[in-house]
């Protein structure tokens, strides 16, 4: 196994290098990017705008006066550059990080990608990884009481319907999943709210945010308390429409599992009905459960958990991305994505770990990577 994990840890290098290299590629040919936003902005602001880029002087002094300029703008690959100096420009270029060339930019991204410099926003006055570290909390707060809840559910109830395949415990249930799964997270959000936060008929858990204010100057129960009463409607919203997938999964894994031969033989044997289902069949029907872990947790942890973000004022992520992309914020879209690849490709080796730990007849090392 560690011959396994040694490969598959060199492997992630090249893995990454192709998700980045189709990220960078990407954002190259995408309009509207940071330099055309700052020429809106000057061209709606002039004065002041070209204050802050150039000190009113120089280059970007009388961005809008030279006829020359006007010329050379035309020319320009920037939309709305009509009329300024190109020099100005060219100093916007060397500002984002774009007087380099394209391979130039992705080789030196990588290289301090390696030590873990993921640069700066170019719209916030801080550090990419520093900007992620400080969204981080929501999101993991999100993303693992979510996947955990979802789990210590989904996987009892799949066993459950699974035994009780075809009778009335079985009949009920599904109606029930299938009507959660049939609600958006973000619209049972909306109903909680409305029911529970104040919105028509009680008051009863925040609206808004993580934790209340004073949380510092409280007791560690408190501040516990306080944290588990922000949860409870933002997490209730994620686990309704997140338990139905996997809540199916893992009944129909079972059922595969309950009538092959060596059920039917250890049955014969004599062994007791709950022996025989965790003993025997829980470690083959739960491979396919942990296989989707991952992904699971990472929809949970960034996609699953945007729209809940919006509606309760919560500040991770899932939103930090989402803005970042509509904002043309480059480096913290490729510093949130190196992320999540990173983490996604982490998650998928742990993963494999559990299943040899869920069953120790898989062997990874006797299979090519």
């Amino acid at each position: 196994m560690t011959t396994y994990i040694l490969r598959r840890l060199l492997l992630m290098i090249p893995t990454l290098l192709g998700i980045m290299l189709v990220s960078f590629a990407i954002i190259q040919f995408v309009p509207g990017g940071p330099v055309e936003r700052m020429i809106a902005e000057l061209q709606g602001n002039g004065t002041e705008a070209t204050a802050r880029i150039g000190g009113g002087s120089g280059a970007g002094g009388d961005f809008s006066t030279s006829s020359a300029a006007t010329a050379a703008g035309q020319g320009s690959q920037y939309r709305g550059s009509q009329g300024l100096d190109p020099d100005f420009i060219k100093e916007l270029e060397a500002m984002y990080g774009f007087d380099k060339p394209a391979y130039e930019q992705f080789f030196l991204m990588v290289s301090n990608y390696l030590r873990f410099d993921l640069g700066e926003s170019y719209y916030r006055d801080i550090g990419v990884l520093d900007l992620v570290l400080e969204k981080m909390p929501v999101s993991i707060s999100l993303g693992l009481w979510s996947t955990l809840i979802i789990y210590l559910i989904s996987i009892p109830l799949g066993i459950k319907k699974a035994v009780k395949d075809g009778e009335a415990f079985d009949i009920w249930s599904s109606a029930a999943i299938f009507i959660g799964y049939a609600i958006p997270s973000f619209m049972f959000a909306i109903l909680l709210i409305i029911v529970f936060a104040g919105g028509r008929y009680f008051d009863l858990f925040p609206l808004r945010g993580l934790v209340s204010d004073g949380f510092e100057d409280m007791t560690l129960w408190q501040q516990t308390l306080d944290y588990a009463w922000h949860l409870v409607l933002p997490i209730a919203a994620m686990v309704i429409s997140g338990f139905a997938g996997l809540t199916m999964l893992t009944k129909n894994s079972f059922l595969d599992e309950i009538n092959k031969q060596y059920v039917l033989t250890a049955r014969a044997k004599g062994l007791s009905e709950h022996r025989v289902l965790y003993k025997h069949i829980f470690r083959n029907a739960m491979l396919i459960v942990i296989a989707g872990f991952p992904s699971a947790f990472l929809a949970i942890f960034f996609t699953g958990s945007l729209l809940i973000e919006v509606i309760f004022s919560l500040d991770g992520l899932g939103l930090l991305g989402y803005e970042s992309i509509i904002n043309r914020d480059y480096p913290v879209v490729l510093g949130t994505l190196y992320i999540f690849s990173l983490m996604g490709l982490i998650m998928t080796l742990i993963r494999d770990v559990v299943y040899v730990m869920v069953d120790p007849r898989i062997d990874f090392e006797a299979r090519e990577v």
